[in-house]
């Protein structure tokens, strides 16, 4: 890292570089065009529309989002007839209404709807630049709103968000280097995305058709290998309700707090005492996560929104297999929907459950395992990637490091 020998001054923010200064956002903007929705129900404004219309879906939180299109046109009526306005490219895009804070550049004239505030910038900043400061900013932006059920900050009120506004050179490297941190996260996602699907495609070969399987027949469950058994899931597991959570919890793991909690969700944090001695599968049993299914650390408490298995009645069962099985047959289809979603026993033991032999159970697992454990690697290795692009955030927006040239080997790798 080469770092630029720099003097400080002494400003109402606390100690910022002598070439840097602290402005007002509006100080740096040439005009705020807040967006619209024409009417839906005037075909004339979106049917064979050309101009892309964005919409708060279409962008992420907690990165530049670059647009080169959108999902939905509006036409040139709707531009003419209604209060939408074209946006010139490299715009900066900010969502000032429901999710705050959402940031993106337009590489293309667009218009958006009106949860976004777009921002047309003089020449003292760059568009990149900004969007980072403005992600790091998330917080005070959201301040602005107040204290209300409805979150909205208006154009004027926007603008008096202030900001640490270094040189145009200085901006671009700090832009430079956290992009490339972006582009790693982006690279690492793909990958996730990439052996998430290889994963799927595993499951639907391997908990069908088995490993190399000639002879065939028809069930109720479908086209299975001969050789597989039928049977309920009550000739396979008994089933209980988790407790109540216990007293003591952390949300990270201690020596003292040792334990994971499972909920319907998986591990919710950890406590000083264990509840079962054994690993096991835990199925959520109530509300969004109704039916997720999760296997246990040896020694573990489970909550009383999930069910897990007390016993396997089945001595020829292998614990990842079952898992990965539920799992792909995702048991949410089943759930009870009368008020809140619930996953009862009566429902699990109900469903049917194709048994391979032992032997076949276990290299079906341990392929699918071997994937798993690819998409842990991914997910640690983009934990890294997100500390290290915030530790950079924090350190080159605020002036605290200076630099020429500096791209962390975690980047690189």
């Amino acid at each position: 890292m080469k770092e630029v020998k720099a003097t400080f001054k002494t400003t109402d923010t606390g100690k910022i570089p002598d070439e840097w200064n602290v402005v007002k956002l509006g100080e740096i903007l040439e005009d705020v065009l807040t967006g619209a929705t024409p009417l839906r129900s005037q075909k004339g404004y979106w049917q064979n529309g050309n101009i892309p219309w964005l919409t708060n879906n279409e962008v992420r939180e907690g990165k530049i989002n670059y647009i080169y299109n959108t999902k939905e046109k509006v036409t040139e009526k709707a531009l003419i007839e209604t209060n939408i306005k074209l946006i010139p490219a490299n715009s900066l895009i900010l969502s000032l209404t429901a999710s705050v804070g959402k940031v993106a550049i337009n590489k293309i004239p667009l218009t958006t709807n009106q949860q976004f505030n777009t921002l047309i910038l003089n020449k003292r900043v760059l568009p990149e630049f900004l969007a980072y400061y403005l992600i790091l900013s998330k917080r005070q932006i959201e301040l602005l709103a107040g204290i209300t059920t409805f979150k909205f900050i208006g154009k004027e009120t926007i603008k008096t968000l202030r900001i640490l506004l270094p040189p145009l050179p200085e901006q671009k490297k700090i832009a430079e280097i956290l992009s490339t941190v972006d582009r790693a996260i982006e690279k690492v996602d793909e990958d996730i995305e990439k052996t998430q699907r290889l994963k799927k495609g595993l499951m639907q070969e391997l908990l069908t058709k088995g490993i190399g399987h000639k002879e065939f027949k028809n069930t109720e469950m479908g086209r299975i290998p001969r050789e597989w058994e039928i049977l309920n899931l009550s000739e396979v597991f008994r089933l209980a309700s988790g407790k109540s959570r216990p007293s003591e919890i952390s949300d990270i793991q201690t020596e003292k707090m040792l334990y994971p909690i499972y909920g319907g969700n998986g591990i919710l944090g950890y406590t000083n005492q264990s509840m079962i001695n054994k690993e096991t599968i835990v199925i959520g049993r109530v509300g969004e996560y109704c039916g997720s299914i999760h296997k246990t650390t040896k020694f573990s408490w489970i909550t009383d929104n999930a069910l897990y298995a007390t016993n396997v009645l089945n001595h020829n069962l292998n614990l990842d297999f079952l898992t990965y099985w539920l799992t792909f047959l995702n048991l949410n289809k089943f759930k009870k929907e009368s008020g809140q979603p619930l996953m009862t026993q009566t429902i699990v033991y109900s469903i049917k459950f194709p048994l391979p032999p032992l032997s076949e159970q276990k290299k079906i697992a341990e392929i699918l395992s071997t994937v798993d454990k690819r998409l842990e690697l991914l997910r640690k290795k983009k934990e890294k990637l997100e500390r290290v692009k915030k530790g950079l955030m924090n350190d080159l927006l605020s002036g605290k490091s200076r630099v020429t040239n500096l791209i962390s080997k975690e980047v690189k790798r």
